[in-house]
């Protein structure tokens, strides 16, 4: 009786869960045909974008004279922090942006209790200019115990520039060598390629757009970006071409299991880093902030832009 009663059971629990396992089949089939039908087209969306972002940063150029906006690391200037946790410095840049134009202050937190410390003022005069022009607004002298003064002239940080928009260079080149030399093929290579070059373009354009005066930290950010974006890429491209187990889309699909959670584990590294970063060091903070950009543009890229130029490759070898 209690056999009969089980296999009862047994049976109802196989019918009970038939019309779901039924479900997901088709809806897994429709999303298979769906993207077997649209991935050319999904390449028209990173193409308009590195369109634009070229178009952007032409024209940003132009009026610029640079594709970013540099801060007084890259362009030479003044450094002043002050340890002063009285003033306003919303009001403090107010009454001084006339006298600096291209003045950017920052406040300073303590990191255990986040309140103001003192504030960072940034410009690109003379230090004796702007040393004075504060201890007048202040109304009290700075010396070594409230205050902290750097200066750098104009030619060594242009100089320093130059060399890491060389170094960044060099960087892009040398990793393309070594995608050509583990793939072999030009198609295999130049979407793992164009898919890195396009997360810095798309990168540097936004950051543009949010007016952030990069740092030499800023650069640094861009510097593993490069690394980063082609290890997910060289992830997904060696996977479809190297590995012969499942169907094309079985290995892209596990391919992207792999990969989204690398980059969502970066994510969510550099946003707890971003947050405890924000308001003791800005420049640790910009570097994190880029990083965020930067892996968000990772996603578009490797999964349409790579991943459909790598399908139509394999699609069309196979005919």
């Amino acid at each position: 009786m209690e056999h009969g009663q089980t296999g009862e059971h047994h049976a109802e629990h196989h019918v009970a869960h038939q019309p779901h396992s039924s479900e997901q089949n088709t809806e897994h089939h429709h999303a298979k045909n769906w993207y077997d039908k649209s991935y050319k087209f999904l390449l028209i969306l990173p193409v308009i974008l590195i369109v634009f972002s070229l178009f952007y940063l032409y024209n940003f150029n132009n009026a610029n004279g640079d594709i970013i906006y540099k801060d007084v690391s890259l362009t030479g200037g003044t450094t002043v922090s002050v340890f002063d946790k009285n003033i306003d410095i919303n009001k403090l840049g107010q009454d001084l942006k006339v006298d600096f134009p291209d003045l950017l202050i920052r406040g300073m937190s303590n990191i255990r209790t986040g309140g103001q410390e003192g504030f960072i003022f940034e410009t690109k005069a003379e230090a004796n200019v702007t040393q004075t022009a504060l201890e007048k607004y202040l109304g009290y002298s700075l010396t070594k115990d409230n205050s902290s003064i750097e200066f750098s002239g104009s030619n060594i940080s242009q100089g320093f520039y130059q060399q890491l928009k060389f170094a960044l260079m060099v960087s892009f080149i040398l990793m393309a060598i070594v995608v050509f030399i583990i793939f072999r093929t030009p198609i295999r290579s130049l979407s793992v390629i164009i898919a890195g070059l396009a997360d810095i373009i798309m990168t540097v354009v936004v950051v543009d757009m949010l007016h952030i005066q990069l740092s030499t930290g800023g650069v640094v950010a861009l510097l593993m970006l490069i690394g980063y974006s082609v290890d997910v890429d060289i992830l997904l491209t060696a996977r479809v071409v190297k590995d012969h187990d499942g169907t094309l889309n079985q290995r892209m699909f596990g391919a992207f299991k792999t990969g989204i959670t690398m980059t969502l584990t970066a994510i969510a590294a550099a946003a707890v880093a971003l947050a405890f970063t924000h308001s003791f060091s800005p420049v640790l903070s910009q570097m994190f902030t880029i990083i965020l950009i930067g892996l968000g543009f990772d996603i578009f890229n490797c999964w349409i832009t790579n991943a459909s130029m790598l399908k139509w490759y394999m699609e069309a070898k196979a005919k």
